[in-house]
């Protein structure tokens, strides 16, 4: 069975091209159409040819100073490097990534876009988890300030390992690129 389809997506790959771009998580069109071993043009015809599936909220179209912040960053692929810059790429939300299961209709397609949903709501549960646990670390802070203040120190401590170093962003699975005020 060597065919494409069969090819497993690992989920590190997904959550590294995640990125959060107006405040929302999208994958950028290149990085879709490598997922699904297509070409970038081919992705966008087939969006273009079903337009009406993909209202605002699923794609947009980055402008051209997100193009350039994206472009100035670290996680630019190679293929964005040398787009065309008259084209600026597409962002799909995660109901974006989930409506290009109708268009695309390859086996591979189905495979990357269960793959892509997965990664997807891992990331939520992190987020979450680690609201959750922030949250219960300051109750317990509250709780133990009141007995002794040695226990500053350790809060502090476990505040500094729960904070995701800044030299390395693309490990929370996801990017953020500075808005423009």
């Amino acid at each position: 069975m060597g065919d494409k389809s069969d090819v497993a997506i690992p989920a590190e790959r997904i959550e590294r091209a995640i990125l959060l771009i107006r405040g929302q998580k999208v994958l950028l069109d290149a990085d879709l159409a490598n997922l699904y071993a297509v070409s970038t043009k081919a992705l966008n015809q087939a969006v273009k040819r079903n337009l009406s599936r993909f209202p605002d909220d699923f794609m947009f179209r980055l402008t051209s100073e997100e193009t350039k912040e994206l472009n100035r960053s670290q996680i630019v692929t190679g293929s964005q490097k040398h787009r065309d810059p008259r084209f600026p790429p597409f962002a799909f939300t995660e109901q974006g990534v989930a409506m290009l299961s109708s268009v695309l209709r390859s086996e591979r397609a189905v495979q990357v876009n269960i793959a892509i949903m997965r990664a997807f709501v891992r990331l939520r549960e992190m987020i979450g988890t680690h609201a959750d646990l922030a949250r219960r670390l300051d109750e317990l802070e509250r709780r133990f300030r009141e007995h002794d203040e040695q226990f500053v120190v350790v809060f502090d401590a476990i505040r500094q390992l729960m904070t995701p170093p800044q030299a390395k962003p693309h490990e929370l699975g996801y990017h953020t690129l500075v808005e423009k005020k």
